[in-house]
């Protein structure tokens, strides 16, 4: 019996001792994950950052890390993301995940990540095209052509027949997809769509937006419809249209949201959002990359959508509730 104990016991040791030597091995072997993404403090980019963050506690639980980098501002995007795709490259990473806003600028920088071996997912802008393209394992986010064509139709099916897309961000892949499809679905039922391009340093300047929109909507009383490529735009855009006194004529709607434009809409002086989930968007992509490295996981689905899906008087007290968590 005494035997039996002692042998029973040395089993116990060694599987103390080999589950130890596992956990080491774990540690010294987590995934080191890159994160390309926006300002930190930029509303829509903070939720992504939460889903990245909280997938990075699972990482950091096998030994692994995830460090987010973000430009100054978004005056001169593309370039400025390629440095950022370049130094995270620079420090040995396991894996790297990044929006491919502006591909002239910056798919050289993301094609010496795949030449490096280093696994990449493409996230938020770009879609599975980019992926493909660049030689990236999957594309997690929304489909931004898709997300216009379900905001036109939108605003068709409501009766809108001359709608003002707002773009801040001129020239970056997604936001141009966005204004597209809003102008090619309004146009089969009737309505039309133009673009008003803003300079980049505007985004994030409440004033310059709002008077840019305030003398866009007084210059064509034909307008029906205003929608904004961000959450904080639309912010100035309803600024602009109370400022302007036409908000009984003229119907607001944003790409992504926040508490206030979600607000508005539970008021009903915004008639809807297009909301792709940024919080997934961080969280699904970094965990697929931390699976991936560390266990050799991966999803036969490519893409991985995340969007889109629209935000409006009927859903929004749900989505309100998501907001307060900070993840919608």
């Amino acid at each position: 019996m005494k035997r039996i104990t002692k042998l029973l016991a040395a089993i116990m040791l060694a599987g103390v001792a080999a589950t130890s030597a596992t956990s080491a091995m774990a540690q010294s072997k987590g995934a080191k994950i890159f994160v390309i993404g926006g300002k930190a403090d930029d509303p829509f980019w903070s939720k992504v950052k939460k889903g990245a963050d909280d997938a990075g506690k699972v990482a950091e639980l096998t030994g692994g890390s995830v460090t987010w980098l973000g430009p100054q501002n978004y005056d001169n995007l593309g370039p400025d993301a390629a440095k950022l795709i370049r130094t995270a490259l620079s420090q040995n990473p396991s894996a790297i995940v990044g929006p491919d806003w502006v591909p002239e600028a910056m798919d050289d920088a993301f094609k010496e990540v795949v030449a490096a071996g280093v696994p990449l997912i493409i996230y938020n802008s770009g879609g599975m095209d980019a992926a493909k393209r660049l030689g990236a394992m999957n594309y997690v986010g929304n489909e931004e052509y898709a997300a216009g064509l379900g905001g036109g139709a939108y605003f068709g099916g409501h009766g809108a027949k001359n709608v003002l897309c707002v773009n801040t961000l001129p020239g970056s892949t997604n936001t141009e997809d966005r204004c597209k499809g809003i102008a090619d679905a309004i146009a089969k039922s009737g309505g039309k769509s133009s673009q008003l391009p803003l300079p980049s340093s505007s985004f994030g300047n409440p004033t310059a937006v709002a008077e840019a929109i305030k003398a866009a909507v007084l210059k064509d009383n034909t307008l029906d419809g205003v929608i904004t490529i961000s959450a904080g735009d639309a912010n100035s855009a309803a600024n602009a249209i109370s400022q302007a006194s036409v908000g009984d004529k003229v119907k607001l709607a944003s790409f992504d949201m926040d508490e206030t434009g979600l607000q508005r809409i539970k008021d009903g002086t915004q008639m809807f959002s297009i909301d792709q989930q940024p919080y997934l968007q961080g969280f699904l992509a970094v965990s697929l990359l931390n699976g991936f490295v560390n266990y050799g996981l991966d999803l036969p689905t490519k893409p991985v959508l995340t969007g889109p899906g629209i935000v409006d008087a009927a859903n929004v007290d749900a989505t309100l509730a998501g907001a307060a968590a900070g993840a919608r």
